[in-house]
């Protein structure tokens, strides 16, 4: 199975299933000399474990990270870094009735086809437990990004047809992670709670959005090619396990824009170069101009749902498939440390290939 690496200079290769004996990683490329802040790298694990609120899954995972190289009284070596998460609530039993079926808009069926050896027991490789590896990977990047007073901020934005509609530049992150909704706003947040409990109740799931917003970020980032910034952060994003889609910017609100109207005009102020208007999220021609990079991140419902699905089991034949287990009615309150995470990831790999990172 190829593909469990991400990154060019700050690499991160992830490894295990959903309920094997434990996940973890392998982080190459890590400058030497960064102190390591654990009880920040366990905060992010704890936004996203799993268990937390009655929002999310009850499985019950402690998710604490231990080291194994690459750090030394405290600080990185600059040697891979190696970690590993104990999985501890494990009830495979709970997958028994799926064995040799496709569940609907899973991964079983693609699975079963290109590996013919699928871990049905929770999804194995293709879980959302990988990404707790993420959130680590992506707490030590953004560590590295404090270094540059590089601020990340993703809050949930949406739940179903539930929007906040306040601009960015209108809310307090720091009441992001004061509910259990990651909506930083209170009002807003409790309606997306209610929802998402409704939603549970009736045996469904809904989907949502994430949005994110990069301050403070260094002019420079970003290849003009194949490796533009926002290309990145595209991959970066859709590579997370129910992720439907990704704008920044205007996104596709653009296509419905004059230019006269879309041009961000530069001005010359006390700070330097900028822009009057920031129609281009922050990068243009894929390099970061020093503006605030912002985008979204579009989650789909979770596909596991407590309801009876047709479908079709491994020898062909017509079937139903009944929910059962733990589940997410949604998704993206526990998302948004990975989406910080994979944003982080991305902007280290930047800095480190522009040269200009230096702790």
């Amino acid at each position: 199975m190829a593909g469990n690496t991400f990154g060019q200079v700050f690499q991160v290769t992830t490894f295990g299933e959903s309920h094997g004996i434990a996940i973890g990683g392998i982080i190459d490329g890590c400058p030497a000399g960064l102190e390591l802040d654990v009880d920040f790298i366990q905060t992010e694990l704890d936004r996203r474990k799993p268990g937390q609120s009655k929002l999310t899954t009850q499985r019950k995972e402690d998710d604490q990270v231990a080291f194994l190289s690459g750090i030394f009284e405290g600080k990185t070596t600059g040697a891979p870094i190696g970690f590993q998460i104990k999985n501890k609530d494990q009830k495979s039993k709970d997958y028994g009735h799926i064995q040799d079926k496709f569940r609907p808009s899973h991964a079983d069926y693609t699975y079963e086809k290109k590996y013919g050896n699928r871990d049905y027991r929770g999804g194995g490789r293709s879980s959302a437990r990988e990404t707790a590896c993420r959130v680590v990977a992506g707490a030590i990047a953004q560590l590295i990004l404090r270094h540059h007073g590089v601020e990340i901020h993703s809050y949930v934005q949406q739940v179903g047809s539930l929007i906040l509609l306040k601009e960015f530049d209108e809310i307090d992150f720091s009441k992001t992670f004061k509910n259990e909704v990651r909506c930083p706003d209170a009002e807003m947040a409790e309606k997306m709670s209610d929802f998402i409990l409704q939603i549970k109740k009736e045996g469904d799931t809904i989907g949502g959005v994430i949005q994110t917003v990069v301050k403070n970020c260094p002019v420079g980032l970003g290849e003009p090619v194949f490796d533009k910034l926002h290309a990145d952060l595209g991959k970066a994003m859709l590579s997370i396990n129910a992720v439907k889609g990704f704008e920044y910017g205007s996104g596709f609100c653009a296509s419905e824009m004059r230019g006269s109207q879309h041009n961000d005009e530069f001005v010359k102020t006390e700070e330097g170069i900028r822009t009057k208007t920031n129609y281009s999220g922050g990068i243009q021609g894929g390099i970061s101009n020093g503006e605030e990079i912002y985008f979204r991140t579009a989650f789909k419902p979770v596909a596991t749902i407590m309801k009876n699905q047709a479908s079709i089991d491994t020898q062909g034949k017509e079937t139903e498939v009944t929910g059962k287990g733990r589940h997410d009615a949604c998704v993206v309150p526990r998302a948004v440390p990975i989406v910080t995470a994979m944003t982080a990831l991305v902007l280290v790999d930047h800095l480190l290939r522009s040269k200009i990172s230096q702790l």
